[in-house]
């Protein structure tokens, strides 16, 4: 196992670069608060299938989203101090919460490329609406951080963002209860009352959800257009490959590695199967305890 330490890391230059492998013969670096992020794994196999993913779920202290500000940023840092010690050419955070909160604290400690997941979600959703009326749901802490109404209101002034926190679908989403009645009331419970202020667009605001995008669609219905934040991340990282020349060779085999802080098999193996990844062999990587 691996033991992060510190908690302040250096301005430190891509591990690849240092060990004389062009920097684009590193992996992409993935991390989330705990398996959710696997959806933008799969969006970014789909994408870019010659790239190597290292992918790190914090499961030793997951959920992110009732801690604080100061603690997501220490446990995103020690999160992707790991990353880079796998010579990761990129980091992907592919965390809503942590994406809200940590991601300019990333990007001033860490001297290579750091993408999350709330400007791409942003940017769908400004193009999917035709009303400017935009519903938001993702976790408490996501939704109390106003990342996405910011976001969204940088590129459309004039829109209508309505958030609703919904923390109880990420448990239901990993008990695997995607098509259950249950899960049906609690949507109902959450998404009436966006849909009553005349919604056309839903950002599904936690890498959780695109699991329960069927669900959602048909608690929704035909006239909201679910904007997808694992896809729309994938996008944003094609286009920072291609624009750093960071990107695989075409012809190069890509592949998938996962590392957990603390074994969770049951879910794991539950979005493995949803979303198709060949996952093999899952790595343990310890951290602190949880604050």
């Amino acid at each position: 196992m691996v033991i992060v330490l510190a908690m302040e890391l250096p301005d430190l230059p891509g591990v690849a670069d240092e060990a004389g492998a062009p920097p684009s013969a590193g992996p992409i670096g993935v991390f989330d608060s705990g398996i959710g992020g696997l959806t933008v794994v799969a969006a970014l196999q789909r994408l870019l299938p010659a790239e190597r993913i290292f992918y790190i779920g914090d499961t030793a202290r997951v959920p992110y989203g009732g801690k604080s500000r100061r603690t997501i940023e220490r446990y995103s840092v020690e999160i992707a101090g790991l990353l880079l010690a796998e010579q990761a050419k990129l980091i992907v955070v592919a965390c809503n919460t942590a994406s809200a909160l940590a991601v300019p604290r990333l990007k001033q400690l860490f001297n290579l490329p750091v993408q999350g997941v709330i400007d791409p979600g942003a940017a769908a959703a400004v193009r999917s609406t035709r009303n400017g009326r935009i519903g938001v749901i993702g976790t408490r802490a996501t939704i109390a951080s106003r990342a996405y109404e910011q976001a969204i209101h940088a590129l459309m002034p004039d829109a209508k963002v309505f958030a609703e926190p919904t923390p109880v679908l990420v448990p239901l989403i990993e008990e695997a209860w995607f098509d259950d009645a249950i899960t049906d009331q609690v949507l109902h419970r959450y998404l009436d009352p966006l849909l009553a202020e005349g919604v056309d667009t839903l950002v599904l605001g936690c890498t959780h959800y695109p699991l329960l995008r069927e669900a959602i669609a048909r608690v929704a219905g035909e006239g909201v257009t679910l904007v997808d934040s694992a896809q729309n991340c994938a996008l944003a990282v094609n286009e920072i490959l291609q624009s750093r020349s960071l990107a695989a060779p075409p012809l190069q085999l890509g592949g998938l590695q996962v590392a957990l802080t603390d074994a969770t098999e049951g879910f794991l193996r539950v979005a493995e199967e949803a979303l198709e990844l060949e996952i093999g062999d899952v790595k343990l990587r310890a951290v602190q305890a949880a604050a």
